[in-house]
């Protein structure tokens, strides 16, 4: 996907894009780039393969859902290199994103990609999702908690839904079919105060293959012991 195709599929998806927005794009993969050649950020450094599977992939939840509709803050846990939440914020600048991740150098690596890219109203964390979400500044404060492929779906509960508030949503991004995995979650997500909402299958462009949102929706208050300590929700995941 060329920059030239992105801009035509994501305005045919219903999001317009402006000179500005398309230069923030460009500067993004120059800087993923640069970057990716000190420290491990992606495996996907050709041009068309980034635009396609992380910029048009992160968009997809803008494109294939509404949650982000009447949404102002969105948090995404364990973001790596900013995906889905910087591509998100460029398309839709209206959102306040909150980015947490475990491994320090990401964070010197966004923090450095929001000055560049002069984007207002993003803040990054260097923390664990276990302690974050733990802390009273963060915890059942978002409107949008995502995470993209990071770990199974039962130990990304525990991680997410403590952060997401009541009538909220956590969508999680996913590359294969969740099936077996929505099933084997409904137990968290009851324990968590969420409510399974749909499991939405997709094709990206360009035979790019299938992806899969799986929305849960907050109904109620998470129980204050959750998210257990660190190292714990992977050890011995809800089931």
């Amino acid at each position: 996907m060329t920059p030239k195709q992105f801009k035509r599929s994501v305005e045919e998806a219903g999001i317009t894009l402006t000179d500005k927005q398309l230069k923030q794009y460009e500067m993004y993969f120059e800087m993923l780039v640069e970057w990716n050649e000190k420290m491990n950020l992606t495996a996907i450094t050709q041009k068309e393969e980034v635009y396609l599977k992380h910029f048009y992939d992160s968009l997809t939840l803008a494109i294939e859902t509404d949650v982000l509709q009447k949404s102002v803050t969105l948090c995404d846990v364990g973001a790596g290199a900013g995906f889905p939440s910087i591509p998100l914020k460029i398309a839709l600048p209206h959102l306040h994103v909150t980015i947490v991740d475990s491994l320090n150098k990401r964070i010197t690596f966004l923090n450095e990609l929001v000055r560049t890219l002069e984007l207002e109203n993003v803040s990054c964390f260097h923390d664990r999702a276990e302690t974050f979400g733990q802390n009273e500044a963060f915890r059942e404060k978002f409107d949008v908690v995502t995470a993209r492929a990071v770990a199974r779906l039962n130990l990304l509960s525990e991680l997410c839904l403590p952060l997401v508030k009541v009538d909220g949503v956590f969508v999680s991004m996913k590359a294969s079919s969740t099936l077996e995995e929505v099933a084997q979650s409904r137990k968290a997500f009851n324990v968590l105060g969420g409510e399974f909402v749909e499991d939405k299958a997709f094709q990206l462009p360009y035979e790019a293959g299938e992806r899969h949102i799986v929305v849960v929706h907050k109904k109620q208050a998470t129980p204050k012991k959750y998210p257990r300590k660190a190292g714990l929700p992977a050890k011995s995941p809800i089931e």
